[in-house]
């Protein structure tokens, strides 16, 4: 034990205390002596149950982090598609009162975002159904970003009665684009009061200072944003995570997270973030197998809007 100690893998929180691994030792553990638990035929039917034919993409995620705070008993959490990763793939626009219109976001994966335009000119229910239909013509060979010049084409091509209405469609799609900027990934976190339960964070000071890193969001995300590059499971303990910088924290949280995608294309990350001693040999394959089977639900299709 004294050997292990000098070599940094166990310490003594306290003089009176038992001897507790370190960071260094926990990774000692998950990289050379670690055996994997395959989950349970009930863990394996509740990941399955939650990813077949959810009702919405937005609620997959939702019931995703539901899912890996149940499993887990820690914190889960799921980051959703990047604009970049995920583009638009249809837009449709309903109208609301005089010049207030809905436009609705439609994107590779099935999320769906809303946002609210002001036209600037007269359009009845029928002018917004065709510019509709002849944007999403037009985004099925194009994307999102590059819909206004090749609307732009077709309007020097076109000097009909129909250049009145590719002007509105024009002048449409770029309100949206407006309207839609860049937005950045959203986190979905469940199960943030668990950390009150561990004992490593009995400190008001420690708690306080990680939910509010779950409330803010934005450490979070960096954090998992490595996944990203990653394209497989990654466990992140201690020190080697942004959380430990928080402020009373130190090294006492863990993440183990893996990336999930469409085909080919990585799209987001889900992860379980709890106390370094978790049990990593268990929650290592559910987290992957969870990853696994999100992508495979997206993949299919089987996602509605």
């Amino acid at each position: 034990m004294a050997d292990l100690e000098a070599l940094g893998y166990l310490q003594k929180p306290h003089t009176s205390s038992g001897r507790v691994p370190t960071g260094q030792g926990y990774r000692l553990y998950v990289d050379t002596l670690l055996k994997i638990r395959p989950p349970s035929a009930q863990e394996r039917e509740r990941i399955e149950r939650t990813t077949q034919a959810p009702p919405a993409v937005g609620r997959l995620f939702e019931g995703t982090a539901e899912l890996l705070h149940s499993l887990s008993h820690h914190v889960g959490v799921v980051t959703t598609p990047r604009a970049v990763s995920d583009p638009v793939r249809q837009l449709e626009f309903v109208r609301l009162r005089d010049d207030r219109v809905l436009a609705v976001f439609v994107s590779q994966a099935g999320l769906v975002t809303n946002k609210l335009l002001t036209l600037e000119f007269p359009m009845d229910a029928g002018e917004l159904e065709r510019a509709a239909t002849y944007l999403n013509a037009k985004l099925a060979t194009t994307s999102f970003q590059a819909l206004r010049e090749r609307i732009l084409e077709d309007m020097r091509a076109d000097e009909s009665a129909l250049h009145g209405l590719l002007a509105k469609a024009l002048r449409l799609a770029e309100q949206s684009a407006e309207a839609q900027g860049a937005p950045a990934s959203q986190v979905v976190v469940e199960g943030e009061a668990s950390v009150l339960d561990a004992p490593e964070f009995a400190d008001v000071g420690k708690a306080r200072a990680l939910l509010r890193a779950f409330s803010e969001k934005d450490r979070i995300l960096r954090v998992l944003d490595r996944v990203l590059r990653s394209r497989e499971v990654q466990i992140f303990i201690g020190a080697e995570s942004e959380l430990a910088s928080l402020p009373d924290v130190t090294g006492d949280v863990s993440v183990v997270a893996a990336p999930y995608g469409r085909g080919d294309t990585v799209l987001g990350t889900l992860a379980v973030i709890g106390p370094t001693r978790m049990n990593y040999a268990r929650l290592i394959p559910l987290v992957d197998l969870t990853a696994r089977e999100i992508s495979r639900a997206l993949s299919a299709g089987g996602s509605e809007p």
